[in-house]
């Protein structure tokens, strides 16, 4: 299929083609979601043949055994539902049924009008297409979840995956955001994008309460599970094999294959290496970059599960490109390295974005993998420079840098002992660090900054006083973001945080902070906004550390990295 036969037109013309395929795309969803609950009530006959159908929900996907090995080995909370469990099943199913037709109606697209678009209005379907393929699998896992977990539904599990399969819908009509003519493509896709949206934070309000898969007591666990009494600093690796956690306690790591810019490896790039990687890899698959300078955008999709890059130094491997959203690019597509696939890791290495302070959006990193974790790695940019799109994911002696919302997105993400740095803007612009995308209340996700130091780049601190610098500001109406136990230098203006237009989100967001020190860290002029708060309780703060916030007991030992899980 050509590019051009990928997505449906948007012209003028076929605006009415475009909103009747919407129109007809309600119409069966809703005949299904009354068919589904219809079919709730009926008896445990037909009840038994609904749940024989869900056990097929693995073999649907293209890999089944990655699927049942992803889900079974990962122990859940028991978790309760406020519906039953068909009208919680209907939903999904309904969700599923939404973004396949979503996914249809971009697909039908005959090339007439998609010429007409702009190269970044083109960029954007493609990515919606990507979202929506996403939010489909995420659906998926979340049927495989409850089919493996029929007495005890994994929540955290659960929360995540739906989590992600509206901040997915969301990007795809972010990306329709640049400009004024983007306005009719983003209204002709709005009606079914927040339908799908709508679903999938629905079903989120089916599950009650936000146990964790370390707090709650009950825990259906798996022989596949690494022996208890070792869970003070650290915990098993619920995914991987046995062998393969023997491995990764080895001193060094044995690469599997190597890339080198000069010839002396298996391959000259990056993407070459990634392209040629298992696909859904139950084992770990490790990737070494030697040092050098790699001009590329690498992508490493949903396929390659399990992959690591080695680098041979953050400031000696180099990762870079250049593209922006004054280039032609969306936000999401500018990433010079994108990771979607689970389990991703990634150790001495940097990823760069050099489009500069005027090129606007320009993302160095875009992570969407689940159980994704950084360790001594770089992030350079300046606006967006880490895009920390959905999933759970680590950042551990990292050193992150950028202008305007260089973290963001809406991932469950915790940094850890790294360095967060401001650099010099343009004149006028303003600096934020963190833009958090949390768009409804239930979603389990939000920006933790623990024990990190936030200051400047030498670039910055001879003139910082001509700049403002802020801690965060708001991305969507219910953004969260903790920075506690950090030290917060003098660049950060006392009000501590911005907003980002009018009064928008100032009371339904979460934005709070607990024992920071140094000079910027004072909280006498802080802002005075509903959604702000001190913490000063060390109960509640625990409630954001790994152990609680990532479900970290359960997957980080596995990546060899250092990691603290409390306070």
């Amino acid at each position: 299929m050509t590019e051009a036969n990928q997505y449906i037109s948007i012209s003028k013309k076929n605006k009415k083609l475009i909103l009747a395929i919407f129109a007809s795309f309600l119409l069966v969803a809703t005949i299904i979601a009354v068919v589904t609950v219809v079919n709730s009530h009926k008896n445990s006959t037909q009840n038994d043949a609904a749940q024989a159908k869900l056990e097929t929900s693995c073999n649907s996907t293209k890999h089944p055994d990655l699927c049942s090995s992803s889900i079974s080995t990962l122990s859940g909370a028991a978790v309760t539902l406020k519906v039953p469990m068909n009208d919680f099943l209907g939903q999904i199913n309904i969700t599923i049924d939404a973004a396949q037709h979503n996914m249809v109606a971009l697909s039908k697209n005959n090339g007439t009008s998609y010429s007409k678009l702009d190269d970044r209005q083109k960029k954007a379907l493609n990515d919606c297409y990507g979202n929506y393929d996403m939010v489909v699998t995420d659906l998926k896992m979340v049927l495989a979840d409850v089919n493996f977990h029929p007495n005890k539904k994994p929540a955290v599990n659960l929360k995540t995956r739906l989590s992600s399969c509206a901040t997915n819908e969301n990007s795809c009509l972010d990306g329709f955001s640049h400009s004024k003519k983007d306005n009719a493509v983003r209204k002709e896709l709005f009606a079914g994008l927040i339908y799908v949206s709508g679903k999938c934070t629905g079903a989120l309000q089916m599950i009650t309460g936000e146990p964790t898969a370390d707090t709650a007591t009950g825990l259906k666990t798996t022989n596949r599970k690494l022996k208890e009494g070792n869970d003070s600093n650290e915990g098993g690796a619920e995914w991987l094999s046995v062998t393969d956690r023997r491995l990764f306690q080895l001193s060094s790591l044995t690469p599997d294959v190597v890339v080198a810019a000069d010839g002396s490896g298996n391959y000259k790039t990056v993407s070459a290496a990634v392209a040629a990687a298992p696909k859904y890899s139950s084992k770990r698959y490790i990737i070494r970059i030697k040092a050098g300078v790699y001009r590329e955008n690498v992508e490493v999709t949903k396929e390659k599960s399990n992959i690591m890059f080695l680098g041979d130094g953050r400031k000696t491997t180099i990762i870079t490109g250049s593209r922006n959203v004054i280039g032609g690019s969306t936000t999401y597509h500018s990433a010079t390295v994108a990771v979607v696939g689970q389990g991703f890791l990634a150790r001495d290495i940097t990823f760069q974005n050099t489009a500069g302070p005027s090129k606007y959006q320009a993302v160095a990193l875009r992570v969407e993998s689940d159980f994704a974790a950084f360790y001594k790695c770089g992030m350079l940019g300046y606006q967006n420079t880490l895009y920390v799109h959905s999933n759970r994911q680590f950042f551990r002696n990292c050193f992150i840098a950028g202008t305007i919302d260089f973290i963001f997105g809406n991932a469950a993400a915790v940094f850890q002992d790294s360095d967060i740095r401001a650099r010099r803007p343009n004149p006028g612009q303003t600096i934020t660090i963190t833009a958090q995308g949390r768009s409804d209340p239930t979603q389990n996700t939000g920006i933790v900054i623990q024990k990190c130091r936030i200051g400047v780049t030498s670039d910055l601190h001879p003139v910082r006083s001509n700049f403002s610098a802020y801690l965060g500001r708001p991305w969507k109406e219910y953004a969260r973001t903790v920075i506690m136990q950090s030290s917060i230098s003098d660049v950060i203006h006392p009000a501590g945080w911005n907003g980002l237009k009018g009064r928008f989100a100032l009371s339904t967001l979460s934005f709070a902070e607990y024992k920071n020190s140094g000079a910027g860290a004072g909280t006498s002029e802080r802002v005075t906004w509903e959604g702000y708060k001190m913490i000063t309780s060390a109960t509640e703060a625990q409630s954001f550390t790994p152990r609680n916030f990532i479900a970290g007991s359960s997957w980080l030992k596995s990546t060899t990295f250092p990691f603290s899980l409390d306070l």
